[in-house]
């Protein structure tokens, strides 16, 4: 589609890089909102966002390695170049956050439901950077809304194949994640027990991209001998982690205006 934002000479900014740092200001934008309409402390919130953000990027990267050993240049400029794996960002960012949250005593429930709006947002505006640069593309199709990518330089960067019609796995997974995020949102300022936000986005988003995941093409052989990817597995885990949170809990309920 169109993955060199602007181009001079040799050096070129690319569009998915820009889409996903407009994503990252604008989940963080939200996280602190709420986290200011929550009481928490927005300088330990804003800290914690930036280094969750440095671990997703790391995360990602060394899952999709972990995905494509031993085929994969680790320090190539397409690797460097390249989106990762969303889970894999994910979980090391969930990780990352606790230990945060731990050593500056913050309130973890409490926390996590501030960053879940933003978190969706972000992952929305990230989506379009994939479809820019053509990453993560679905399979061959023949709807009428199937996309065909035409770029050379998306295909360089990423492999897309050119003139094939494909499902824009990318934009089903970006409106998606943005009508979650609306839905989370409009959530947080309704009554609910610490937990129950985050739960639901690790449950509804998990639940997304596993259905997504049939229409994404694979490189990789699909483990098990079953027909479910690597990150379907994943998906699994993290919903059955939201649905643990959206257990019902003891009273009292919380409620915070946004």
């Amino acid at each position: 589609m169109f993955p060199k934002l602007i181009t001079i000479g040799s050096f070129y900014l690319p569009t998915y890089g820009v889409l996903v740092a407009l994503g990252f200001l604008a989940g963080l934008s939200i996280t602190v909102k709420l986290a200011r309409k929550s009481g928490l402390d927005a300088e330990k919130v804003t800290n914690l966002a930036v280094y969750v953000a440095l671990a997703g990027l790391i995360g990602a990267k060394l899952l999709m390695i972990a995905f494509d050993w031993p085929d994969i240049q680790i320090f190539s400029l397409a690797t460097l170049q390249a989106a990762g794996v969303f889970q894999g960002g994910l979980i090391l960012a969930l990780i990352t956050a606790v230990f945060y949250i731990r050593h500056s005593k913050l309130p973890a429930l409490p926390v996590f439901d501030a960053f879940a709006p933003g978190i969706a947002i972000g992952h929305a505006i990230g989506r379009l950077g994939c479809f820019a640069a053509g990453c993560c593309w679905g399979k061959e199709c023949h709807l009428p809304w199937a996309v065909t990518f035409k770029n050379p330089d998306a295909n360089s960067l990423t492999g897309v194949p050119l003139g094939v019609p494909l499902h824009p796995a990318q934009l089903y997974e970006s409106a998606t994640e943005a009508l979650l995020f609306a839905f989370l949102y409009w959530r947080y300022g309704k009554p609910h027990n610490p937990g129950q936000i985050i739960g639901l986005y690790l449950l509804l988003s998990s639940i997304i991209r596993f259905l997504i995941e049939f229409e994404r093409f694979h490189e990789q052989a699909l483990p098990f001998g079953l027909p479910l990817s690597i990150t379907q597995w994943i998906a699994i885990g993290l919903a059955i982690l939201g649905a643990i949170l959206l257990v019902p809990k003891a009273p009292p309920l919380v409620s915070r205006s946004v």
